[in-house]
Formats: C-alpha cells, structure tokens, sequence
C-alpha cells in the first residue's frame, strides 16, 4: 500500500472518530512511520508472535505491571 493511502485513511478513520489498528507490522521502520501517522494500535510479529490463550493471558499481565 502506497504511504500516501495509509496516511488518508488513518486521517479519514480520525475525522470519523475511530481507532486504527495497523495489521501485520514487521519492522521498526514499519512501526515508526505508523507512530508519524499517528496509527492507535499496531499488531503483527514486532509486537509478538502468534499465542496460545495462556500465553497471551500471561503477555498481557506483563504488560499491564
């Protein structure tokens, strides 16, 4: 997808007060220029890698301490 798309649909998913969730981010690069878009959430193997339910259950305990 085309950098200038991205950034109008983050813009228009802004106007219309909801929350984008950026699928698939696989690099750092990838999660800064979505950060300079102002993306909200970003999801993908930088964040982690696929869970089992208890194991998420556990990522998710970090995170919040």
């Amino acid at each position: 997808m085309r950098r200038g798309l991205r950034s109008t649909i983050i813009s228009l998913a802004h106007s219309l007060k909801l929350q984008v969730v950026a699928e698939g981010v696989e690099s750092e690069e990838q999660a800064k220029f979505l950060r300079l878009l102002r993306c909200d959430q970003m999801q993908g193997y930088l964040i982690s890698k696929p869970l089992s339910f208890d194991d998420m259950t556990a990522f998710l305990a970090r995170s919040r301490s």
